[in-house]
């Protein structure tokens, strides 16, 4: 039974990582009154307890193909919409959902941005509050030295294409519009932090020389 989830930056908490999804971080935006779910948390008591004792959850994001766990019984227990790319939608049959194509604007603050390479529709939640933060779940990941970059594996889809949407990430943010992100796996390279701050320069520097 995993723990109920924690703070990690100003109204965004953090949930422990999630078995179904092969270790997957979700997290959930607190963002006036009504929460926006970033992928699926361990389905367990502790996780729906804190849950019901919130306003309500709004939407639920999901970032990559991999990151869909109890997607149903949420929707079900919440009324929440989800929320995800259309080239991965067809992995939800039978579900009422939203689907996008290059980018949607899920909240006031919050937008969805289409990174594919990782897997064809995976997908970045970008959030305008506390200096930006962008939840990244696969596409960017730190790695065993704790550096954020793009990580090439067994199951990446299309290497090249993950680069172009990292660079185009570069190309879209700068320094004062991007001070975190929160990676969707690996977070225990990251030693105890959920975050990454100075994302901006730290993805530049990390990525400059990729091919």
């Amino acid at each position: 039974m995993s723990k109920q989830p924690r703070a990690v930056l100003d109204g965004i908490f953090a949930f422990p990582p999630n078995r179904e999804t092969l270790g997957g971080t979700a997290y959930l935006i607190v963002e006036n009154k009504a929460l926006i779910l970033i992928d699926c948390p361990p389905w367990d008591d502790p996780v729906q307890e804190f849950l019901a004792n919130q306003v309500g959850v709004k939407s639920l994001f999901i970032t990559h193909r991999g990151a869909i766990g109890h997607v149903r019984e949420i929707q079900t227990a919440t009324n929440c919409e989800i929320i995800i790319h259309e080239q991965i939608a067809y992995l939800l049959p039978k579900m009422t959902v939203t689907t996008f194509a290059s980018e949607y604007i899920v909240s006031p603050q919050c937008s969805a941005i289409w990174t594919p390479g990782h897997c064809p529709g995976s997908s970045c939640l970008y959030y305008s509050g506390l200096g930006g933060v962008l939840f990244t779940g696969r596409h960017l990941l730190p790695n065993q030295e704790g550096k954020l970059a793009p990580l090439r594996t067994a199951k990446t889809f299309h290497w090249p294409r993950q680069i172009r949407s990292t660079r185009a990430l570069l190309e879209r943010f700068t320094p004062e519009t991007l001070a975190f992100i929160c990676p969707g796996a690996n977070t225990g390279f990251l030693r105890g932090q959920r975050y990454i701050d100075r994302a901006y320069e730290q993805l530049a520097q990390e990525t400059a020389f990729l091919r």
